[in-house]
């Protein structure tokens, strides 16, 4: 259960995207779209390898 505490005379707006920031960093949404199907994981790890090469791609890029 996520807590956000408001303090006095604080916009209601600005507690919102506090809340909105804190609910992303928990990850829920993520978890629950993971659990909606099963994936192998030898499927998981190939992707993983897969977005690990992308990135090192970009950084050789930004370096060279």
């Amino acid at each position: 259960m996520l807590i956000i505490p408001i303090k006095d005379g604080e916009n209601i707006d600005r507690a919102l995207k506090r809340y909105k920031r804190k609910f992303d960093k928990t990850g829920t949404v993520r978890q629950l779209r993971s659990r909606q199907a099963f994936i192998k994981p030898s499927i998981v790890r190939r992707a993983q390898i897969q977005k690990a090469a992308y990135i090192q791609n970009l950084r050789d890029n930004i370096e060279g």
